[in-house]
């Protein structure tokens, strides 16, 4: 059974850092697509960062720039690394697996995702 852990969450203050991880078991990293996935109080779950096994990356347009997705297959994890936080980057943060590509008209769509961690919180204070 795939299971998804994400930890590394925290309270910072805006234009500092964090670095998520996403520990992932239950499954060998061939074919997949996986992302991280954010929802604030209130409002709908987000796609902010995508990877694909080529390595392939796409971004949501309100963290271009300031967050870096990547993964270390012999780790088995995922990372989120996000840099000049924001207030509005206040949010759960999850993570998300397809063991199938990404396909780009659907990887940005929660309900593509089967397998999802418990998600971690990232607090952002001006």
């Amino acid at each position: 059974q795939v299971q998804l852990v994400e930890s590394g969450g925290d309270s910072v203050q805006a234009g500092g850092s964090l670095r998520l991880s996403c520990v992932t078991a239950g499954y060998t990293y061939r074919r997949y697509c996986m992302g991280w996935f954010r929802q604030a109080p209130g409002k709908e779950r987000e796609g902010v960062a995508f990877i694909d096994s080529n390595g392939s990356t796409s971004y949501a347009d309100s963290v271009k720039g300031r967050f870096t997705i990547s993964r270390d297959n012999a780790k088995n994890t995922l990372y989120l690394q996000m840099n000049s936080l924001k207030p509005e980057d206040t949010a759960m943060y999850y993570c998300a697996a397809r063991l199938a590509d990404c396909v780009s008209g659907s990887l940005m769509r929660p309900i593509w995702y089967p397998y999802w961690g418990q998600g971690t919180q990232v607090t952002v204070s001006s």
